[in-house]
């Protein structure tokens, strides 16, 4: 398979690792944050890689970029994050050139999701490549590849229905508090954690579960606030977090913190006698593992409910066929493109060779020929250099060419200046 270069020896790769062979605490030491992303951009933009894409969600940290050898791109990840080399070659993966490309597609589509047809990735693509824009590391590679996986999402979601259904981590999670919470409607619950999976949690829960008793706390109590007010639920001060767990009868943990915001201290003034169900929704992890030690505490995280499966899931595996055909069909448009990208350099150079030839020859003729009709051996010549250029033009398109071989041979032949 041919190297998709955006300059000499440089190659696009995807690297990374996600839910399938990492857990959540490996998961956790790779994850970043927007000012390790900011920083890991700039780190690799001092290095000379002008190309990168990066993501971090609960499921999978990614970067997609071009460089020499995929090594240098694991390196700003470790370099930026907890993780180290040898953590990450036990669990990760390298995709090359058409193979990267094939992966950020089945990525952006839901497909490669924990569960499976869970679009919320596509926006974290959207938010990364907005800031690699921000910071002059994309360009016109980048910005189609990205544009054409929107379009393949969009696509599958709007003509599939794999993503029918209420099914998600959020949803997931109020699942479980209704199979394993006895009379949920009189309990007290607690969300610590407004973003974006802690807002849908909330929504599930008003949704699903008739309870008076939700209260929600996050270190920006604004936040909370607003989120409060569209579903008339109590705030309350992040000052008075320990108290208002040891007065709760389910917690869900959705902040975005790199460390542990509850362990068994904040716990201890817990009525040990009273059942206390803990979820953990964040990545990394931020509920220490030490409160498992506690007596009548079940600590439960989201890979635990990523595992639940229903009909809804059961349901969604049948749309993915269709959904394999739209993505080939925006993906092929998408090579397709970059094909006539990579080759549109030679075609214009031997274009302007042959032109030189034409002109050359006409003037010998004229010059040797007393009646020599020049506007029709113009009009001659140049649908012969027409001609001449689609044949090397569909030559190039032809899936069983090796492009890189054919615009040397052709750039040899016919002398032209390095393109």
């Amino acid at each position: 398979m041919e190297n998709i270069e955006i300059k000499k020896k440089d190659t696009f790769y995807a690297i990374g690792l996600s839910y399938k062979k990492a857990d959540a605490t490996v998961r956790g030491l790779f994850s970043l944050d927007a000012t390790q992303k900011e920083k890991l951009l700039q780190e690799a933009k001092a290095a000379g890689i002008t190309n990168l894409l990066v993501t971090s969600t609960c499921n999978r940290t990614e970067l997609y970029g071009f460089a020499q050898h995929p090594f240098k791109l694991i390196q700003h990840l470790c370099n930026n994050t907890k993780g180290t080399v040898e953590d990450f070659q036990k669990v990760a993966y390298v995709y090359k050139s058409k193979e990267a490309i094939a992966h950020i597609f089945k990525v952006g589509t839901g497909l490669d999701s924990q569960i499976l047809g869970d679009f919320e990735i596509i926006s974290q693509l959207k938010t990364g490549f907005a800031l690699s824009k921000k910071m002059e590391m994309t360009n016109a590679f980048s910005e189609r590849l990205v544009n054409d996986v929107i379009r393949a999402s969009k696509k599958v979601k709007n003509e599939t229905e794999i993503s029918s259904g209420a099914t998600s981590v959020s949803f997931a999670s109020v699942q479980y508090i209704l199979k394993n919470v006895e009379d949920v409607s009189n309990k007290n619950i607690l969300l610590f954690g407004t973003g974006k999976i802690g807002r849908n949690t909330c929504e599930n829960l008003v949704k699903h579960i008739d309870n008076k008793h939700i209260h929600l706390i996050n270190r920006t109590k604004s936040k909370a606030e607003k989120i409060a007010g569209k579903f008339h639920l109590v705030v309350k001060d992040y000052a008075n977090l320990q108290s208002e767990i040891a007065q709760s009868d389910v917690v869900i943990v959705a902040t975005g913190a790199q460390q542990p915001t509850i362990d068994k201290e904040v716990l201890s003034v817990t009525d040990t006698d009273k059942k206390l169900l803990i979820l953990d929704l964040s990545i990394p992890k931020n509920v220490a593992e030490d409160v498992k030690g506690l007596p009548n505490v079940t600590l439960v995280h989201l890979d635990d409910l990523s595992k639940i499966t229903d009909e809804t899931l059961a349901k969604r595996k049948e749309f993915i066929p269709k959904a394999e055909a739209i993505i080939d069909e925006v993906k092929g448009e998408f090579l397709v493109w970059l094909g006539t990208r990579k080759f549109a350099p030679t075609i214009k150079a031997l274009k302007t060779k042959l032109q030189e030839i034409k002109t050359e020859e006409i003037n010998y003729q004229r010059r040797k020929i007393s009646n020599f009709d020049e506007d029709q051996a113009e009009v001659l010549s140049n649908r012969i250099i027409q001609k001449i250029t689609k044949h090397f033009a569909n030559h190039l398109k032809d899936e069983n060419t090796v492009m890189t071989e054919s615009i040397s041979m052709i750039s040899k032949v016919f002398q032209l200046e390095e393109v």
